[in-house]
């Protein structure tokens, strides 16, 4: 069998403790990301299997249709809206989705970002390299307004660790997501506009799908304060474009 992975931007597939089991496969990785349709699907049309990491790219009918021997389509996450299953059904071609994810590894990266922006390490690890030391103040967390749109698995660890640095956590979302965050003891915001309005720190945990897709306006970003952050470990498409 040939499997085809794309959009490996680690090159972490190989480095996966069950990728010996594919010894006797032939087992092709692309780092990068191919935009045009016609192009990947030359990339792809002998594979058998391909295996997408994460929504990096989409999968239309129009690639689907242009893929013969395709078999298999497996997704690195849960999602799969990226993939047009109607498609996949009509030629016969299995997909299947991840299990839950590692929540805690993308709750990681947001602090990770948060942090950076905030104290301004990038800069100041540069700066320390060429021998200077401490050249900035930063901003810190505690007494600041953390803004959680979407009380999931990712934004309640996000929002526990803002609580533990003295921030005010407000969180925003559907009807579930707000009762869960009122559950575990968080304020709900009083409106949306409320929500961008008081947000210092405000972190986006939501699926990228035909709901959510440019889900923040440019009337939301234009009720920030002028200091704010925004941070998104989801996925771009979220915010909408050009803003």
């Amino acid at each position: 069998m040939k499997i085809a992975v794309i959009d490996d931007y680690q090159n972490a597939f190989r480095t996966l403790k069950s990728y010996p089991k594919l010894s006797d496969h032939e087992v092709v990785v692309f780092t990068d990301t191919e935009t045009d349709i016609g192009k990947l699907a030359d990339r792809l049309k002998d594979a058998d299997a391909v295996v997408l990491t994460q929504q990096r790219s989409s999968f239309p009918r129009a690639l689907i249709e242009r893929l013969p021997k395709l078999k298999l389509i497996g997704q690195t996450g849960r999602a799969a809206t990226h993939v047009d299953l109607d498609a996949c059904t009509e030629k016969g071609i299995v997909v299947s989705a991840g299990g839950t994810g590692n929540s805690s590894a993308t709750a990681e990266l947001t602090w990770g970002l948060i942090l950076s922006a905030l104290r301004n390490l990038p800069f100041e690890v540069k700066r320390l390299k060429e021998g200077h030391w401490q050249s900035t103040l930063g901003i810190g967390v505690n007494g600041k307004t953390l803004g959680i749109y979407a009380y999931g698995k990712i934004g309640s660890i996000v929002a526990a660790a803002g609580k533990a640095f003295g921030a005010r956590v407000v969180c925003w979302g559907r009807e579930g997501s707000t009762a869960r965050a009122k559950a575990a003891g968080f304020e709900v915001a009083e409106s949306r506009e409320d929500f961008f309005a008081r947000a210092d720190i405000l972190s986006l945990h939501l699926p990228l799908n035909k709901d959510t897709q440019a889900i923040v306006t440019r009337d939301d970003l234009g009720r920030m304060k002028p200091t704010a952050l925004i941070v998104n470990p989801s996925r771009a498409g979220l915010i909408a474009p050009g803003e």
